[in-house]
């Protein structure tokens, strides 16, 4: 038999009870499935193991022979069916001169070119693309050149959590659990410095604060 020229991406799906097979795009993975060829041989194995489980004995023997034999032309079987596949899934399939993938004629297959896309592109695709992409790229840099920071203290001391009650601040002034001063100074009675509120000790003194 002549070589089986065909995509090295398939899956054998073959059983006792026939031959099935599976061919996947090299560029995108999408699959086809060819056509179910039942094994004549493979059917009346089958029959005999299922006749050798139920009566034993003398059935039995026949049905491990028969098993054997299935195995012996389960090669040349395959083989053929095999064969038979690859012409029924080709319609489907190109294989691209420039870098010898198989590809998918529905996705992959620029005709106008009689490439692959990966080797020669869609122009029209690859514009959509490009003009989409540069859209975002200029939004992103037009967004950076605006001053969102109005409104917000830049120099203030930030507090994630109120020293409080512990809940999260979300950039107030004021708790909005417990509605305490978030940035609140105090001033220590010993050295007269000024620190945040909640604060149990002077950073200064050391000295504890009421």
């Amino acid at each position: 038999m002549a070589l089986i020229q065909f995509t090295r991406n398939q899956h054998d799906h073959s059983t006792d009870k026939g031959f099935q097979f599976e061919f996947f795009c090299d560029r995108c993975g999408n699959g086809f499935m060819s056509e179910f060829q039942s094994s004549a041989v493979g059917m009346a194995a089958s029959a005999l193991r299922t006749a050798g489980n139920l009566f034993g004995g003398f059935l039995g023997n026949t049905g491990a022979t028969s098993y054997e034999i299935e195995r012996a032309v389960q090669g040349p079987a395959h083989d053929h069916a095999l064969q038979r596949a690859v012409e029924e899934a080709k319609p489907n399939f190109h294989q691209c001169p420039k870098c010898s993938k198989w590809v998918c004629l529905a996705t992959c297959w620029n005709s106008k070119r009689m490439l692959c896309l990966e080797c020669a592109p869609d122009i029209e695709t690859e514009l959509a693309s490009a003009q989409a992409q540069s859209t975002v790229d200029q939004m992103r840099q037009k967004v950076q050149q605006q001053d969102l920071t109005q409104g917000l203290n830049l120099t203030a001391e930030a507090v994630a959590l109120c020293p409080s009650c512990g809940a999260r601040t979300q950039g107030a002034k004021f708790c909005p659990e417990c509605g305490k001063p978030l940035r609140a100074k105090g001033e220590c009675p010993r050295c007269g410095t000024q620190v945040d509120a909640g604060t149990k000790f002077c950073p200064e003194c050391g000295n504890k604060m009421a």
